[in-house]
C-alpha cells in the first residue's frame, strides 16, 4: 500500500515542476516540524492528560505554487492565494488516561486499561489551498513583517497501528476490558493492528514570517479528521458504545522554514 502513495508523490511533484517552469508562476520550498496529539479511542474525551499525554512528533516537506509572480497580472487570487502540496510523517504513542484508568484504588478495569497501549504512524500526501490575510506582494517587498493566513486541504494517509497489552495476550477477557473484545466494523474484535489507506480533511491556521528577502519562517496549527476510526488501533462498536462516536483525529504544531525559488 506504501509504493502507491509514494508513485503519486513523485508524480505530483514533477507535473507541479514541469508545468510552473514553463509559466510565469513562482515556487517555493520548505520543511516543517512540530508536535501532533491525536485524538483517539485511547484515554477520556477532553482530558489534560490525555491531550498531553497522547503527543507526538511530526515531520514534513512541503512545496507552494505562487501565483504573484512579477509578470502575472495583478488580482485578488494572485495576490491572496497560494497552492501547497505537503509530504507529511507522524507518530504517536497512545496510553489510556482519566478518571477510568487511574481510578484509586485500581480494579481490574482499571489495570486492563492502563495495560493497553499502541503505536500510530501516519504517511501522509496532500494538497491545501492558502489565503493570506495580507496582499503576498507587500508582504514579500517587506523583509520583518507577518502575513496571517488560513488553509483548507485534503490528504491521502498510509498509517499503521499496532496495539497490545503488557498484561499479556490482548485477545483475551482477562487481560482487555469486553468493549474492546466486541466485533466492530468488520473485525472480530473493537481494535486492530493494521496497515491502510484512509482520506482526511486538513485545515490551518497559521502566520508566516519574512526572515530575508529569500526565505520565510512558518508558525501554524493544523487540524485533520480522517475518514476512518482505526487510526489508532482502536474502534469499539459504535452501534454498542456510543460514546466512541467519532473518528478519529488529530491537532499538530508546525514551526517551517520556506526558501523562494528562482526561475
Amino acid at each position: 500500500m506504501l509504493k502507491p502513495v509514494i508513485i503519486t508523490l513523485f508524480a505530483i511533484f514533477g507535473i507541479t515542476t514541469t508545468s510552473t517552469a514553463q509559466s510565469n508562476l513562482a515556487q517555493e520550498i520548505g520543511i516543517f516540524a512540530g508536535p501532533v496529539a491525536l485524538q483517539s479511542d485511547f484515554g477520556q474525551r477532553n482530558n489534560f492528560d490525555t491531550n498531553v499525554g497522547n503527543t507526538g512528533y511530526g515531520i514534513g516537506i512541503m512545496h507552494f505554487i505562487n501565483f504573484s509572480a512579477a509578470r502575472n497580472h495583478e488580482n485578488f487570487f494572485t495576490e491572496h492565494f497560494k497552492v501547497r502540496s505537503d509530504l507529511s510523517f507522524t507518530r504517536t504513542d497512545l496510553t489510556h488516561f482519566g478518571k477510568w484508568a487511574d481510578r484509586k484504588p485500581a480494579n481490574l478495569f482499571s489495570k486492563q486499561l492502563k495495560g493497553m497501549s499502541a503505536s500510530s504512524t501516519i504517511l501522509g500526501l496532500g494538497s491545501q489551498l492558502e489565503f493570506s490575510i495580507i496582499k503576498i506582494h507587500d508582504f514579500e517587498n517587506t523583509v520583518g513583517s507577518f502575513s496571517p493566513y488560513v488553509s483548507v486541504g485534503f490528504q491521502v494517509n498510509y498509517y499503521s497501528a499496532k496495539i497490545n497489552s503488557n498484561l499479556g495476550d490482548i485477545s483475551l477477557p482477562g487481560i482487555t476490558p469486553g468493549k474492546y473484545l466486541t466485533p466492530s466494523d468488520g473485525r472480530p474484535h473493537g481494535f486492530s493492528s493494521e496497515n491502510g489507506i484512509a482520506a482526511s480533511i486538513t485545515g490551518g491556521l497559521g502566520v508566516h514570517y519574512k526572515l530575508t528577502k529569500m526565505s520565510d519562517l512558518m508558525f501554524e496549527t493544523r487540524f485533520q479528521s480522517f475518514s476512518t476510526d482505526w487510526i489508532d488501533g482502536l474502534n469499539p462498536n459504535k452501534d454498542l458504545y456510543k460514546e466512541n462516536k467519532s473518528n478519529d483525529w488529530q491537532v499538530g504544531f508546525n514551526f517551517g522554514y520556506i526558501y523562494y525559488l528562482e526561475f
